[in-house]
């Protein structure tokens, strides 16, 4: 959706040519993107909010349901809250000109210039939220990082960074860590300089870290049982894209002559984030269901993509604003494990 403000003051003929055209290709633009995937609607859960903020609140889930007798009532449950996170939304701008002689020479239809820039424009939109979507992901191991300017927390609601050793669960009375960054032989083997990739190698990691993810712990202390489905690979590691590929995407068991089935097969969606580029051999893996069940990655639209528009009087030159606001961050930890392909101990985590 976008929201369009129309300048008050009067507009001349040349601009009157050109401004129903260039909402139209605006329109026009933003409808195929936002229909189309991106990373955003993949990997995040996209919220609407009406705040100057949103908080996330964590919590015991319900536990089973009791048995009762006949004419007996339920028992009641109570779902206590937990830590919480506030995450703060942030305002973000843009504007494109068109020049008076631009528009003058615009004589039947739009100036193809213009178009051109109308496009970019709405482009450039989409553009922010994926580039920021991925650069959160990207620095999830962080307590925060720096995007166009604005300072963009990542502190979970534990108080760590989402990607950490040293996670909390429970409360006073029955607590403890666990961890969801790790490294180790995820993608090769060896001594340092000295590492091959191995599908072998990725298969046996891989299995372990889905295990891992499958276990992690709810506030009780008991395992949520969710199950890894989405891999997560920077765009600058070919290597390790390759291996994750042919690993996941092979009928039958790579290597084997006795047409052993592959587990892997099907069961993952893999997602390559143009923009992440890693000094290291990396990935992320992720339950989509216990994303979106707990709150993990979240993105919350406050005010879509606003445009105004309006001829400024000293040059002549018709200007075109677009203003956004949007915050991101996680409500949770559990959702995904962070493995980084190394044989070195990495910050904050644990050997595979």
């Amino acid at each position: 959706m976008i929201i369009y403000s129309k300048s008050s003051q009067p507009i001349g003929s040349a601009v009157g040519r050109l401004e129903t055209p260039i909402k139209m290709i605006i329109e026009h633009e933003s409808n195929l993107l936002s229909k189309a995937p991106s990373i955003c609607n993949t990997l995040f859960n996209v919220e609407k909010s009406n705040r100057f903020g949103e908080t996330i609140i964590t919590g015991t889930d319900f536990d089973i349901f009791t048995a009762t007798g006949e004419g007996e009532g339920s028992y009641p449950d109570i779902v206590t809250d937990g830590k919480k996170k506030f995450i703060e939304h942030i305002q973000f701008m843009k504007e494109f000109i068109i020049t008076a002689e631009m528009m003058e020479d615009a004589q039947n239809g739009i100036a193809v210039e213009a178009k051109r820039r109308a496009e970019a424009f709405t482009r450039a939109y989409y553009k922010t939220i994926n580039k920021l979507c991925t650069a959160a992901l990207a620095n999830a191991h962080k307590h925060y990082f720096t995007f166009s300017k604005a300072h963009i927390d990542l502190l979970g609601a534990d108080g760590v960074c989402p990607f950490h050793s040293t996670h909390r669960w429970g409360d006073d009375h029955k607590c403890g860590n666990q961890s969801n960054n790790y490294y180790g032989d995820i993608f090769s083997s060896g001594a340092t300089g000295a590492r091959k990739p191995s599908t072998e190698v990725f298969e046996e990691a891989l299995t372990e870290l889905s295990f891992k993810l499958r276990n992690m712990k709810d506030e009780r202390g008991e395992p949520l049982g969710y199950t890894a489905d989405t891999i997560i690979l920077p765009g600058n590691r070919p290597v390790a894209e390759l291996v994750v590929k042919k690993t996941c995407g092979t009928y039958g068991a790579l290597g084997s002559a006795n047409n052993d089935i592959n587990i892997n097969y099907g069961n993952w969606n893999i997602v390559v984030l143009p923009t992440w580029e890693s000094d290291v051999d990396q990935m992320i893996i992720m339950s989509s269901e216990a994303n979106k069940n707990l709150s993990g990655n979240m993105f919350f639209n406050r005010i879509p993509l606003t445009v105004s528009n309006w001829v400024d009087h000293h040059t002549g030159n018709y200007i075109w604003n677009g203003r956004c606001r949007f915050g991101i961050g996680f409500g949770t930890y559990k959702h995904m494990l962070r493995a980084v392909d190394s044989v070195d101990a990495v910050t904050n985590s644990t050997k595979l």
